[in-house]
């Protein structure tokens, strides 16, 4: 039986989440980001899983000059983790800025997280969409358009 496809979208940080499409764009996993780093882990164990081949993509952000010290070297560690995690569960990703993707979903934020969250709704209507799973559902979809076939 030959694999199916599976597109994960990863919106970092301790507010962000995971969430994983198959190929027709239903929701397999949507979750609030884990967490602890085992956690992260084991969610994207399912889709390394010999049923799926699984592609990522993650979203490519820096720190802001509003961040303190301490939360800029919090965010970038736990994005390196990510970065990792998709490393060790052997699942090839893509790292795309929020301005890219927004674009190409037609929902340009500007920093306002209601706009995604209501874009989200729009294109997944039987999902319970939180500003956690807003950002990680549209990246998904994302890698679901964009896909190489």
């Amino acid at each position: 039986m030959p694999a199916r496809r599976l597109y994960i979208g990863i919106d970092p940080g301790a507010s962000g989440g995971i969430a994983m499409l198959d190929a027709q764009g239903r929701v397999v996993v949507l979750e609030k980001m884990p967490a602890t780093d085992r956690d992260v882990l084991d969610v994207l164990a399912q889709a390394s899983d010999l049923e799926w081949t699984p592609t990522a993509v993650l979203e490519f952000v820096r720190s802001s000059p509003q961040m303190g010290v301490v939360s800029a070297f919090t965010f970038g560690c736990g994005w390196g983790a990510l970065r990792m995690a998709l490393c060790a569960s052997q699942i090839p990703f893509d790292e795309v800025t929020p301005a890219k993707w927004q674009r190409a979903l037609s929902c340009l934020t500007h920093g306002d997280k209601n706009v995604s969250k209501r874009r989200a709704q729009e294109l997944f209507p039987g999902q319970k969409v939180t500003h956690a799973t807003a950002d990680a559902l549209l990246l998904a979809e994302y890698g679901r358009r964009n896909a190489v076939s």
